[in-house]
């Protein structure tokens, strides 16, 4: 007689997972496992989860079982990092908590969770937003979670989606108080500006499993993808502007160094801030380096360069970003096409990417709200008209476009040429995620 299908697939998800965490001839490590279920285990066995993973995410959960339940996956942005915490979920069969940082992923997540396991609405609980019903298997905000009364003693499994949130002083204290024994962080890149990356090792586990774009995209898992760089010039009234404030800027930190160097701050930038706060000179060399920086990433040309790739990509769905707000407004109005940014009304919002996701929308114009944190619909064009130096955001904004398509993707960084935004290009592009890039002279 043949064995029914939901029953295989649970007795596979038991064996991988056992067999991960290598209990065989250890009685200590068979009795640990045991004694973990037992105390957390859930209520009631799972449905079988409605998917088919792929094999890296076959090897992710592998992984992660092998280090006795407790690492971190990184994987890009569109390669189903979601689809790695269901099959945990449904391999670990304890109580859950899927801790995510906006209330946007808070929705997708119940939603996904309910879909994939065929479970009802009222079955998964939801903590934010206003939501406060908690359930053997729970999605709450990192704010919800580290409210300090928040009991989390009941908690078998810890999933961290945008685990690079977690090391942050305030959220940290959620896998500090936490006993579950079993721990997944998820991100596309772990990389923070203030180095607290590495404490994920303490509070989740090690990296225990990591997939590039390059490889995902050949194997055709991902999307096949170009990334151009595009340079403009400023013009000539801007070209001057922006010497004057750079040369403002750079005889200040270079008449001041030996003071900033006696600050006690990590690096001479973070000195300028501090002194900055009692000393007008060094306040005027501050607002100097921002309004430089703000003219290279706003200049002028940038916005013909857009319309021209627009007009180049007519018939695709493309994603603009930028990190100024006031760019994504003004080209707002003079394209005619629709933007998001964090003032726009959540309503409005998901209105606009209902219309993206429809095809009624083909072009979107954005800040860095839509970085991460919404299900934003798929792309194949993302236009980088200014970004910052950091590896995480370029990742996030290239993971818009990557998602499985016919065809190629294409990024393109608008760049204005001898200027900052040179090198902070540079700096968010050592990451090797690139298959192709076509640069030009600076």
């Amino acid at each position: 007689m043949e064995e029914p299908q939901d029953e295989i697939q649970e007795d596979a998800a038991d064996d991988l997972f056992d067999a991960g965490l290598d209990t065989d001839g250890d009685d200590d490590a068979g009795s640990w496992l045991d004694e973990a279920q037992a105390a957390f285990g859930l209520p009631e066995p799972l449905p079988p989860l409605s998917l088919t993973p792929r094999p890296y995410q076959k090897g992710a959960l592998e992984a992660w079982a092998k280090a006795n339940g407790r690492g971190v996956v990184v994987l890009p942005t569109g390669a189903g990092k979601t689809v790695v915490a269901l099959m945990t979920i449904e391999a670990a069969a304890v109580s859950t908590l899927v801790v995510v940082p906006t209330i946007d992923l808070l929705h997708q997540w119940h939603d996904t969770v309910c879909s994939r396991f065929g479970l009802k609405p009222e079955d998964v609980g939801m903590i934010g937003g206003g939501f406060r019903a908690r359930r053997p298997i729970t999605v709450i905000t990192y704010d919800s979670a580290a409210m300090p009364r928040r009991d989390l003693s009941d908690v078998g499994l810890l999933v961290f989606d945008e685990a690079h949130h977690l090391p942050s002083a305030s959220y940290r204290t959620i896998a500090e108080r936490c006993p579950a024994p079993f721990r997944l962080g998820l991100s596309a890149t772990l990389e923070r500006s203030d180095g607290r990356h590495d404490d994920l090792s303490d509070l989740i586990g090690p990296t225990v499993y990591e997939q590039n774009p390059e490889t995902l995209a050949r194997d055709k898992h991902i999307a096949d993808y170009k990334a151009k760089r595009i340079y403009v010039d400023l013009t000539d009234d801007e070209q001057i502007l922006y010497e004057q404030l750079s040369a403002n800027y750079s005889w200040y930190m270079a008449a001041n160094r030996r003071k900033l160097m006696m600050s006690g701050a990590s690096n001479l930038f973070e000195a300028l801030i501090r002194v900055a706060g009692h000393d007008p000179a060094a306040r005027a060399a501050l607002q100097a380096h921002r309004e430089a920086r703000m003219l290279a990433m706003n200049a002028s040309r940038k916005g013909d360069t857009v319309q021209d790739l627009l007009r180049q990509h007519q018939s695709d769905k493309v994603i603009v970003f930028s990190e100024w707000n006031s760019v994504v407004n003004d080209l707002s109005r003079r394209l005619a096409l629709p933007a998001i940014t964090y003032r726009t009304a959540a309503d409005e919002r998901r209105d606009i990417l209902t219309h993206f996701r429809q095809h009624r929308y083909s072009k979107l114009i954005t800040g860095r709200v839509l970085n991460e944190g919404v299900d934003v619909p798929d792309a194949n064009v993302a236009i980088v008209v200014s970004g910052s130096s950091s590896a995480r955001e370029y990742i996030q904004r290239l993971g818009r476009v990557l998602r499985p398509k016919p065809g190629h993707a294409c990024l393109y960084e608008v760049i204005a040429r001898g200027t900052s935004e040179v090198k902070s290009a540079a700096r968010r592009r050592k990451t090797k995620t690139e298959s192709s890039a076509s640069t030009a002279g600076a």
